[in-house]
């Protein structure tokens, strides 16, 4: 696997609304940017890239504990593969293996980490999913992070993204829970 670079980019949201939140809310993401080595041609067996998930999960996530002031409380993941790529090469890269690099530093996550996959050109945002990591139904915690890094990814490129936060929205008035 060849990481052109990587980009890290956190945020603190203060308030929202014209309201102060209780406690400001961190979050990060950690963006990889690499050859994918399946560009260009269609092909059946992925694997090689449940691998490089996992292997940049785990460096992503070292990269992006530190940055969190709190504990961590929600997360996410997406992808956008480069136009001459297809989308399952994102996927491959999200779902097989990239989970346990993220739940472990952050002492579990049950719930199911939130995902989003594209096909895109160099440039275009891509929102990050962000829900809590261990109740699914925590509603003050749907949210996204919004991500987009100019020159990537490029054509033969995938832009793989791990995003953390220590809350949920700043000001939340959505209800805490499942509603039946």
């Amino acid at each position: 696997m060849e990481v052109r670079k990587t980009v890290i980019i956190t945020e603190t949201i203060t308030g929202e609304g014209g309201k102060t939140a209780e406690r400001p809310v961190t979050r990060a993401a950690g963006c990889a940017i690499f050859t994918n080595p399946y560009a260009g041609a269609f092909q059946d067996d992925l694997s090689a890239l449940f691998d490089i998930g996992g292997e940049l999960g785990e460096a992503l996530m070292a990269q992006l504990l530190p940055l969190i002031p709190h504990p961590v409380a929600s997360y996410g993941k997406a992808a956008i593969v480069g136009v001459n790529g297809d989308v399952e090469n994102g996927h491959a890269l999200l779902h097989p293996k990239l989970g346990k690099p993220m739940r472990g530093p952050i002492g579990g996550g049950e719930a199911l980490i939130p995902s989003a996959c594209k096909v895109a050109s160099a440039g275009a945002s891509l929102d990050v999913p962000l829900g809590h990591k261990d109740d699914a139904w925590s509603f003050d915690h749907f949210d996204a992070m919004t991500i987009a890094v100019p020159d990537a990814p490029r054509p033969n490129e995938i832009m793989m993204v791990v995003a953390l936060a220590d809350g949920g929205r700043a000001v939340p008035r959505c209800g805490k829970g499942r509603v039946l």
